[in-house]
């Protein structure tokens, strides 16, 4: 008579054997559904799919040896620009603030007497560079008092002190220049995009860029800077791309899946993705990657570019090695036999434990209890 356990034992094996190459052909089958698509990646018209992303067909897409130019850079968050201004002269009606220095020459002023000290001779004469105090006041000498200048155009203050000598003088001529005409901050390196689309200039405020080209973004800062510096000249360029980049996700076979977020240059291809995040995973499907392009139009479908990978690495051919676009995913799958392993582990990893702590309190119990499993004594 045969034992019970080898009776199960002798009846599972076919079982077993029978569902291995059946989970086998599946998992083979479900390979060869991707590798039977090296085929459809020639550029058939049967085998090409109309696309929304830009380009005709599928097939038409961009690739190795025939990349395509982007269109021309539209400035988000969080991009760098290099900002730099020709010319700081400031404007005729910019304000002369506190704290700033005039010169200040007068013709006619009164006469100095051959005896009078030099201290005094200096008081009655007006030619050289005045300050503008704190309350406002440029203080012209004890012989001549103060005039209030404070936020006034270098025009005006001229009127002013003019109209103030002509109580004391009679018929003076009046010069006011400033000795340096450049503005005291000089627009000049790195600028951040801020997250509210605005680009900072120090004083002389902020600038909304967002969206716009290099040309309207040079346009709008001009003219906004015309209000702080005389005909004012810049150059604006990108110093760092950080808003346009695609995506290689890769699947972690059940586990997860792990995104790399890439800044997109314009010349990254399939191959130089992958390098990006040192190749691919241990358990990637080198039959399952592909790309997905994002359609224009929100209610149209999404193009879908399949890779072969081994056609890519090991033939060097270029028909899938796709030139990558700003907002492309590329997707790496896993390899079916590996999800289907996490997926049993994640099954039956529950009721392993279980068993342990069930195997585990019954050893602590016997133990307690004083008996020997072992069968000693």
């Amino acid at each position: 008579m045969v034992p019970a356990h080898l009776v199960w034992t002798l009846r599972l094996k076919p079982c077993t054997a029978a569902a291995f190459v059946l989970f086998l052909c599946a998992g083979l089958s479900g390979c060869a559904s991707w590798t039977s698509g090296k085929s459809k990646d020639k550029c058939q018209p049967e085998n090409c799919t109309s696309s929304t992303a830009g380009y005709g067909m599928a097939c038409e897409a961009p690739r190795e040896l025939r990349k395509v130019s982007l269109p021309e850079y539209m400035i988000e968050p969080p991009d760098v620009l290099l900002i730099e201004s020709v010319n700081n002269i400031r404007p005729s009606f910019a304000p002369v603030r506190a704290g700033e220095t005039l010169i200040v020459q007068v013709n006619r002023t009164i006469p100095i007497g051959q005896i009078e000290d030099p201290v005094s001779a200096q008081f009655k004469q007006i030619n050289g560079l005045y300050v503008i105090g704190t309350d406002g006041y440029l203080n012209l000498g004890p012989e001549y008092g103060k005039v209030l200048v404070a936020d006034q155009p270098l025009e005006e203050i001229q009127r002013r002190v003019d109209e103030h000598l002509r109580q004391i003088l009679t018929d003076p001529q009046v010069l006011v220049t400033l000795p340096m005409p450049q503005n005291k901050q000089f627009i000049a390196g790195p600028h951040l995009v801020r997250p509210d689309g605005t680009v900072g200039l120090g004083v002389y405020g902020s600038v909304y860029v967002t969206g716009m080209t290099l040309q309207q973004a040079k346009y709008t800062l001009e003219q906004h800077l015309s209000q702080h510096i005389h005909r004012p000249e810049i150059s604006i360029d990108i110093l760092a791309y950080n808003s346009k980049v695609y995506y290689v996700i890769t699947d972690g076979g059940g586990a997860g899946e792990q995104v790399y977020r890439i800044p997109a240059t314009g010349n990254e291809t399939v191959l130089d993705a992958i390098a990006g995040v040192n190749g691919l995973p241990a358990v990637a499907s080198k039959a399952s990657i592909w790309i997905a392009r994002p359609s224009p139009d929100p209610y149209g479908p999404d193009q879908i570019l399949k890779v072969d990978w081994n056609a890519i690495a090991q033939g060097a051919q270029t028909t899938t090695n796709y030139q990558m676009l700003p907002g492309d995913r590329l997707y790496v799958k896993a390899s079916p036999l590996i999800i289907m392993s996490t997926k049993v582990a994640k099954l039956t990893a529950p009721f392993e434990r279980m068993l342990g702590f069930t195997i585990l309190g019954n050893g602590a119990v016997q133990n307690l209890s004083g008996k020997n499993v072992n069968g000693g004594f």
